[in-house]
């Protein structure tokens, strides 16, 4: 008997891997997703600016990594004593200048250098709607609690959200032809658009991705996050106490789909025996100074060894080390 309606995820073209260089950007759900597979201990950069919302302020991010140059104390402007860029999230400001700066520019060069090696980018959009500052016109990816009278707000058209990323797309492919592009929206709710807003927004997104994927099917793939939120966790015990993020327990069940569908079948065997080792690590004996302790510490080492032999990328030295020191 089925208690809710699964979302049926067709086999993708392409698929996840140890080894794999993989770069992600967007809302919130991006750092699940993201931070899930740091845990994991694949090769991640994650949202080099920091969390981002709308498809502009996304695409203009990797724009700047495409082709980077050094942000100035020109790029930055000062409220109520911090030090803050419209192009980052709050967690590069500073109460320095030149610290944010520093943030700002050595994330800049490192992650530019990280795309070109970049073989799956993930993209999640959260909100069609952009802010954009009076004096200018620019699209601001963080408001920075500015007073709202700065910024007019705008829902993107489709046909705009579509053509800005299909000459970005196009870009990164003539540097990068094995490039592999994800993307999802995000099962967060834009509660501040209103309830028909968020609807409205959401389904921008969904169309102007639908577009993006016939034209380029055969390297991009859309993973249904919002989909798996909205008919097989609609409950509201899925979600955090806002009743707009979902709960940790959604996140998991969202994860485990994505990992299913999108992981290949050997990266889920050493993943499998890395969550094995986990379980080893999170392990409290009742006596550590026993020879019975000492032989599953030596276990558990050996078991280490034999995956970082199989994945080259598999950096477990701190973890290797914190269990070797339990031996002496």
């Amino acid at each position: 008997m089925e208690l809710s309606t699964p979302v049926s995820i067709p086999k993708p073209r392409f698929t996840f891997e140890y080894g794999n260089q993989i770069m992600l950007f967007g809302s919130c759900f991006a750092e699940n997703i993201g931070s899930k597979l740091e845990d994991s201990k694949f090769t991640v950069d994650l949202n080099p600016f920091g969390t981002l919302y709308n498809p502009a302020s996304v695409a203009l991010a990797l724009r700047k990594l495409f082709q980077p140059e050094r942000f100035t104390g020109k790029d930055l402007f000062q409220h109520g004593e911090i030090y803050h860029s419209f192009s980052h999230h709050s967690k590069f400001s500073s109460t320095s200048e030149a610290e944010c700066l520093e943030n700002i520019n050595e994330r800049l060069f490192a992650s530019s250098e990280r795309l070109r090696q970049a073989n799956r980018l993930v993209i999640t959009f959260g909100t069609a709607y952009v802010y954009k500052l009076k004096e200018n016109g620019q699209i601001v990816s963080n408001c920075h609690k500015l007073p709202e009278k700065m910024f007019t707000r705008e829902l993107l058209p489709v046909q705009d959200i579509v053509e800005n990323w299909q000459k970005l797309l196009l870009s990164l492919w003539e540097q990068n032809p094995e490039l592999k592009v994800l993307f999802t929206v995000s099962p967060i709710r834009h509660w501040k658009d209103g309830a028909h807003g968020n609807q409205i927004s959401k389904a921008t997104l969904l169309l102007a991705i639908e577009q993006l994927q016939k034209s380029y099917a055969t390297h991009i793939e859309y993973f249904p996050a919002y989909e798996i939120m909205m008919d097989e966790l609609r409950d509201y015990r899925f979600y955090a106490d806002d009743m707009l993020h979902p709960s940790s327990l959604a996140i998991e069940y969202i994860w485990q789909g994505f990992k299913e569908n999108y992981l290949s079948q050997e990266s889920l065997a050493i993943l499998k025996e890395w969550n094995d080792i986990k379980k080893a690590l999170n392990h409290k004996p009742f006596q550590p100074e026993s020879d019975a302790y000492r032989q599953f510490i030596s276990q558990t080492l050996l078991k280490m060894e034999r995956i970082s032999r199989k994945i080259a990328s598999f950096d477990i030295s701190k973890e290797y080390e914190l269990v070797k020191s339990k031996l002496k």
